[in-house]
């Protein structure tokens, strides 16, 4: 039985810690790994993984095009067609949809149901956003629509 306080590394395991700075003994006194003068070689000397050493960024040299909307609205959608694998009568909302897999644990602003396809039972549907057509098809078939928020 081996005491815990005797307890070491196998021999050729690890290495003694570099230490940089410490004379021309050490094989790395002096300038320390870090060459001859130059912004890499001060203290704090760090540059960014996009810097381009100073001439004009690839971002700004190509054109811009189109328009990107900051505040445009992102919905998980689901069409209509899709709603077959529930019972009639029974209450389609998110939590119901994500366990069906229609839609991710990420649904962004919302789900809204879309229109593509039929319904052929009665549902209660619980979502965002709905398309016209997508509701005159669920109310056609019996169901009704609750808009959430």
């Amino acid at each position: 039985m081996s005491d815990l306080n005797k307890l070491s590394p196998n021999p050729g395991s690890t290495r003694k810690r570099k230490r940089i700075g410490r004379g021309p003994g050490s094989g790395l006194g002096k300038t320390s790994g870090k060459g001859q003068k130059g912004q890499k070689a001060r203290s704090g000397g760090k540059i960014p993984a996009w810097f381009e050493g100073g001439q004009m960024p690839i971002a700004r040299r190509l054109p811009k095009r189109g328009f990107h909307n900051n505040w445009a609205k992102h919905f998980a959608e689901v069409n209509v067609r899709d709603l077959d694998r529930f019972e009639a009568g029974s209450v389609v909302d998110i939590e119901a949809l994500q366990a069906a897999n229609l839609v991710k644990n990420n649904i962004g602003d919302g789900v809204k149901l879309l229109g593509n396809g039929d319904v052929d039972r009665a549902l209660t549907i619980k979502v965002h956003k709905i398309s016209k057509g997508a509701q005159a098809k669920v109310e056609a078939a019996g169901g009704t629509v609750e808009l959430i928020g």
